[in-house]
């Protein structure tokens, strides 16, 4: 279904999402293609059980029989009857920085990859389109590069303590000013890690009594610390304004269980890009039912800040919103900073509190100060405070990268899922075979991809995954398109019945369809 929202002036600009419905033929191939696997995988288990077959997986021993299993769920059995086939696809060592490009250490399997050997070999100069190195600050040389070394030689590598303690340093200080500066909020504090962000910090902010109101495709951090917060957990489907609607009128009507007392709290959690569908959150319409129904909102920008809106500030500017009307700005370090760690911003109280209460800041060591400076003269970079465009450009290069590189694939008749300018491209793929087979054509033709199936996707929904860089050049994104092109065609992926029109012509961000016969 593509959709161009308006929805009576809350959008100030058009609003582009894709989500091709999967052709029934392909979901009942995918289907049988699971159902064959899982057949086969039964009768190896049977075959490991009387000793046929080699069994190298982990099991309890012959003591401990007659206790509770401890191996024998349906994910455990995916591991090693699917996942080990295509395992390879995985957890590739990389020796160089995660940059446009990228050397990988070639490796062996003699044992269907139970086990690999390294072969010695370095496969050099791979076209990266995996990592979450949006605006190109992964590099090895630069001015980013000599200021962290600089402070390294001065603070040293780590801080051995946390924030409340010793591990407060000057440099600490200096960045949470400017990330509060960089959002637009009153405060803001940093983290050594942003799954730590997401999942130590929900516990501090809800509590029994509460309401959280989740994204059925939310990041796992953001459900862990939903869990771990003791909070009444309910799910609205993804992106769905009526289902988010539905269950704050419900809530609100009926109160909590049993005894229907208001909620404490009603907590919105959601995220700015979705890293597995590449969809962008609706967040002028969250905004409008939170202020509507007097509910909190958090906003998780791990993909989007500094890969949206005209400088860099996330999805909030991308459409033209106000900070204040975030209750809770997350967001993390490790993507378009090209560093490690996250951040909350807010208003001041909120930030206080969270010193004090998170065990996020009274329990973990505190960031490491080279890794610091990585931060505060990158995000300088993207501001301009570094007296040079650079920051701006790379901005503008990643959305013009990300509007012709999906373009491009839809027009080779891929389904291409998410919103039209964001930088996390989903290729859907289906088949289980499919998913080993795309990966290692790729990277036979010296593109790094990355490729994802259950339990992270759906289990009939797997796909390849593409990041987008400013430092990528149109060149290199050509060299890409032109391997994907000729994979699709030898492993039929060009499953979409919408395909893009390539007109010469045509305005840059206009799209023409043509229907094509099934």
């Amino acid at each position: 279904l593509n959709h161009i929202v308006h929805n009576g002036g809350l959008y100030k600009r058009p609003f582009n999402e894709a989500f091709e419905e999967t052709p029934m033929l392909v979901a009942v191939l995918t289907y049988v293609g699971y159902g064959v696997l899982t057949l086969f995988g039964y009768l190896r288990d049977f075959m490991r059980q009387w000793k046929i077959e080699k069994c190298q997986n982990a099991t309890e021993r012959e003591e401990q029989k007659d206790f509770v299993p401890l191996y024998q769920d349906f994910e455990n059995f995916y591991n090693r009857n699917l996942y080990m086939r295509i395992r390879d696809s995985w957890n590739r060592p990389i020796c160089s920085v995660p940059g446009a490009k990228v050397d990988m250490m070639e490796r062996v399997s003699h044992d269907y990859n139970w086990t690999f050997t390294y072969t010695g070999r370095v496969i050099k100069d791979i076209i990266n389109m995996g990592s979450y190195n949006y605006l190109g600050f992964a590099q090895k040389a630069g001015t980013c590069q000599e200021a962290a070394a600089k402070v390294l030689s001065q603070y040293g590598a780590g801080v051995c303590s946390s924030r409340q303690e010793m591990g407060n340093l000057d440099k600490h200080e200096e960045l949470e000013k400017l990330v509060a500066r960089f959002l637009g909020v009153e405060s803001a504090m940093a983290y050594g890690m942003g799954f730590a962000t997401n999942s130590m910090n929900i516990p501090a902010l809800v509590g029994k009594g509460c309401l959280i109101l989740s994204d059925e495709l939310n990041h796992a951090s953001l459900v862990l610390g939903a869990r771990l917060s003791g909070a009444t957990i309910r799910i609205f489907k993804h992106n769905n304004m009526q289902s988010l609607e539905k269950l704050l009128k419900d809530a609100i009507v009926h109160g909590q269980p049993r005894t229907r007392r208001p909620w404490k709290k009603i907590l919105i959690l959601v995220e700015g890009i979705y890293s597995m569908e590449g969809s962008i959150v609706r967040l002028p319409e969250v905004i409008a039912l939170k202020k509507k129904y007097k509910s909190y909102l958090y906003l998780d920008e791990a993909h989007s800040i500094g890969a949206l809106g005209p400088s860099g500030r996330g999805v909030v500017e991308y459409f033209g919103l106000s900070p204040e009307d975030v209750d809770v700005m997350m967001g993390t370090f490790t993507k378009s900073f090209g560093a490690a760690g996250g951040y909350i911003g807010g208003k001041k109280e909120l930030i206080d509190y969270l010193r004090t209460y998170s065990h996020s800041a009274v329990y973990a060591t505190s960031l490491s100060p080279p890794v610091v400076e990585q931060i505060i003269t990158s995000m300088k970079c993207i501001m301009g405070e570094d007296g040079t465009n650079v920051g701006k450009a790379r901005v503008q290069q990643l959305a013009e990268n990300t509007r012709y590189f999906r373009r491009r694939l839809k027009e080779m008749g891929f389904i291409i899922y998410g919103n039209e300018d964001s930088p996390v491209v989903p290729l859907m793929l289906y088949m289980p075979a499919k998913i080993g087979a795309f990966g290692r054509e790729m990277l036979k033709r010296n593109i790094g991809v990355v490729v994802v199936g259950f339990p992270a996707t759906p289990i009939i929904e797997s796909r390849a995954r593409f990041c987008l860089s400013a430092a990528h050049t149109k060149e290199m994104l050509d060299t890409a398109l032109k391997e994907i092109n000729e994979v699709g065609d030898l492993l039929q992926l060009k499953y979409s019945r919408h395909r893009l029109v390539p007109l010469l012509d045509r305005p840059f961000d206009e799209t023409t369809y043509e229907e094509t016969e099934d």
